[in-house]
């Protein structure tokens, strides 16, 4: 199959032309260690210093708040880690039941090791009360941490990540936000949502894989999560990767230019896509916040029948989907994300992702409205599940 569609994009996406080119030079000429004494490696910081001030305007902070990482995962793992190693025992930590595994098993691990920690459920949206992280917070006798997710990578739902960020303020909690779907798709501004840290991944938006950044608030008390090198201002060890660091500070200005323009064209994009799966799968649901969601994603339930099949047959017709976060591929169970707004049982396994970016076009989603409805009715066909069949063992 020669033609791909790839809907795909959260789990990555397609380096930018722009991106690429901007990165050469440093796989090139400019080879220099930035930590270096000499005039060489002098020059080559100044681009990693350029950069940093790229990505700050990108989020509206100052440079010296911007920690360059290997990616979203890493950052998830350094605020949280580090917040512990600063508070010890004694730090509550409170996230959510649909982050993604790069919290959640930190926040596992931490409840292991004798940390009080709690997982908010969510509603049939894909929402946190905001009531029980008042609660919550209000129970915790020493210091507190939330980590709630910007917007939702499954589903595209976004939080009331202002709110969330009032609430904490009010009870004294340090607040984390993966915002790493939000990246170019969503406006992210730390100086009007006081976030204390922030992670991001760059192949989310159009940067290479293998680089990201956190945002730490001024006074923010963390312990370092990598040791080994004054670099990041002691920070992050490890040498600069100056190529990637440039690219990433590429796709930021991109995003950040081009931002108002992608939002409306994936909003009409995704709503085309959605409108036409409605009309032509019967048994179908949208899941998430459809209010507030990311302009790229889409979430559908297909009922009675496998998501992971969908996923195959389309594959072979060159459409590229997921039935989940990439970072969980290879287990066939439901999505903990599906499983934990209460879909029913007849259409958590049957549930897939369409995600867009700015270069899905109108033909893309034609092709696969024409080659979806098919690959659903056939499936059907040959499911022993169905509105007219015995589904008391589809569990």
């Amino acid at each position: 199959m020669d033609k791909t569609v790839y809907f795909d994009n959260n789990a990555t996406t397609r380096v930018a032309p722009e991106v690429r080119d901007v990165m050469l030079p440093f796989l090139d000429n400019l080879y220099g260690n930035p930590s270096s004494m000499h005039a060489f490696g002098g020059r080559v910081a100044k681009y990693v210093d350029r950069a940093r001030e790229e990505v700050a305007r990108f989020i509206n902070c100052s440079p010296e708040e911007i920690i360059f990482t290997s990616c979203a995962t890493e950052s998830d793992n350094a605020a949280i880690r580090g917040t512990a190693d600063w508070f010890g025992r004694d730090l509550k930590v409170i996230t959510t039941a649909v982050e993604h595994p790069a919290v959640l098993q930190p926040v596992r691990r931490l409840k292991a090791q004798g940390h009080e920690t709690v997982e908010l459920p969510v509603n049939g949206i894909g929402q946190i009360d905001l009531e029980q992280l008042r609660a919550e917070l209000a129970s915790a006798k020493g210091p507190k941490l939330v980590s709630a997710m910007w917007a939702n990578n499954e589903t595209g739902t976004v939080f009331p990540i202002a709110k969330i960020a009032e609430i904490c303020k009010e009870y004294g909690a340090v607040l984390h936000t993966d915002a790493v779907q939000a990246a170019g798709k969503a406006k992210i501004d730390v100086q009007a949502v006081p976030v204390d840290m922030l992670s991001i991944s760059g192949h989310k938006f159009h940067a290479p894989k293998g680089i990201g950044f956190m945002f730490v608030r001024k006074g923010t008390k963390l312990k370092p999560f990598m040791l080994g090198g004054h670099q990041e201002s002691g920070r992050r060890a490890g040498t600069e990767n100056v190529p990637y660091i440039v690219g990433l500070a590429k796709a930021c200005e991109l995003a950040r230019l081009g931002m108002a323009d992608e939002e409306k064209k994936l909003t009409a994009l995704r709503d085309r896509l959605e409108a036409g799966i409605v009309a032509k799968c019967p048994n179908v649901r949208v899941n998430g916040d459809r209010e507030n969601r990311l302009p790229n994603t889409l979430n559908v339930s297909f009922e009675y029948i496998e998501g992971e099949a969908i996923a195959y047959h389309l594959s072979d017709l060159g459409i590229c989907i997921s039935t989940g976060s990439a970072c969980a591929s290879g287990s066939l169970d439901p999505s903990h994300v599906i499983r934990a707004m209460g879909v029913p049982f007849t259409a958590v396994h049957g549930s897939v992702r369409f995600s867009l970016s700015r270069y899905s076009t109108d033909e893309e989603v034609d092709y696969v409205l024409e080659k979806l409805p098919p690959v659903i009715a056939n499936l059907r066909e040959l499911s022993p599940f169905g509105p007219d069949k015995d589904v008391s063992t589809f569990k």
